[in-house]
């Protein structure tokens, strides 16, 4: 039974095939209105969102399906002390795929690895959100008409920015792709996220956004996020590092595509959005039509297979090391069992949240 909790889970040709399910969708709506009839989602969601949550009911309905669910931590048994394990194997009893949303970095997995029913990776805390990047991809996709031989630019909170990780994770499989990381020193892209790219991918880091804005195909932008910061006076001295103006976007290429994962706090000026690269709102839209690609997807599979995927692969060490990162499921989650992985460059990483050992 397959799940997805990292980008990495699919295949360059499980990608390119989601996205042509996608585009299906959005030319012949009609015929799936009834492609997951009498089946149900349940959407757990431990942390506050808008557009995730809401494009994945969408989605479901648009296919004739039924949601259930929870939209806050506090809405659930978890305000009693219910484990991640506990309410995955509960929910499994009464829906046929999950959705699923923490701050703890790691609990996707740990659902997955307790669930009957396919699980969906909607955010894990600052790890990573490949849902988004599902959306990210079509984006570009039907902005540029191709994957291949961009530069994109990052901009803002690479440290945290779960999006950022996963995308910068899809795009490396791609032929020709540059990546220029735009962030104060405090929130660079992390080591292990580097650590995974392929050699092929080519990466360049710098500070200012003015500087790096003409060679870019793609701008990703991102808001510094204040929920992920222990230290809330190092929040708001970088909350306004980088903000998007008219003005900036003089010396763009004419045909440069503006994401944002949203939700925006100020980080594109609000005159940006007539501008006809300004892409964010269009990239929330094709987030629900690849949610519908990816429910499709998942579901056929569980019905010809319901076996259990090895969630951790070859080379893991279980028991032997301690996972210090706070935010970790093993930090916080009912007895489970520590489990590290060897990695190429002999460095051992933490199975849930990939923080180095």
């Amino acid at each position: 039974m397959k799940n997805l909790i990292d980008i990495t889970d699919f295949g360059v040709d499980e990608l390119f095939s989601l996205i042509d399910t996608a585009n299906d969708i959005i030319a012949n709506p009609k015929k799936y209105a009834e492609a997951c009839k009498g089946k149900k989602l349940a959407t757990l969601f431990f942390e506050p969102s808008t557009r995730t949550r809401l494009s994945f009911e969408a989605a479901m309905l648009e296919l004739g399906g039924s949601v259930l669910g929870f939209s806050e931590a506090s809405s659930s048994s978890a305000a009693k002390g219910e484990s991640i394990a506990d309410t995955a194997k509960v929910v499994s009893c009464y829906a046929d795929i999950i959705a699923m949303r923490s701050p703890i970095e790691g609990a996707a997995l740990v659902a997955a690895n307790n669930a009957t029913v396919p699980v969906i990776n909607a955010g894990d805390g600052g790890h990573c959100h490949p849902t988004q990047t599902l959306a990210d991809l079509l984006t570009i996709y039907r902005e540029k008409g191709t994957l291949d031989n961009i530069t994109a630019g990052f901009c803002g909170d690479l440290k945290y920015g779960r999006t950022v990780h996963s995308l910068l994770g899809a795009l490396a499989r791609y032929k020709n792709v540059s990546a220029v990381l735009i962030s104060p020193a405090e929130l660079r892209l992390p080591d292990y996220v580097k650590q995974d790219l392929p050699n092929g991918m080519r990466l360049m880091e710098a500070t200012e956004l003015e500087t790096a804005i003409p060679e870019l195909d793609v701008l990703y932008m991102t808001r510094i996020q204040r929920e992920r910061f222990e230290d809330k006076a190092e929040y708001e001295r970088l909350k306004d590092s980088y903000i998007l103006t008219a003005d900036k976007l003089k010396n763009a290429k004419a045909d440069m595509c503006i994401l944002h994962p949203l939700p925006r706090v100020n980080e594109i000026s609000v005159k940006v959005d007539g501008d006809g690269r300004a892409c964010y709102f269009k990239q929330a839209l094709y987030g629900k039509y690849m949610r519908m690609a990816l429910i499709l997807k998942l579901l056929k599979e569980a019905e010809s297979d319901c076996s259990r995927e090895n969630r951790f692969g070859e080379n893991v060490i279980f028991g032997e090391h301690k996972c210090k990162n706070p935010r970790c499921a093993t930090a916080v989650e009912q007895e489970l069992e520590q489990a590290v992985k060897l990695c190429d460059n002999g460095v051992l990483r933490c199975c849930y949240c990939d923080k180095e050992i």
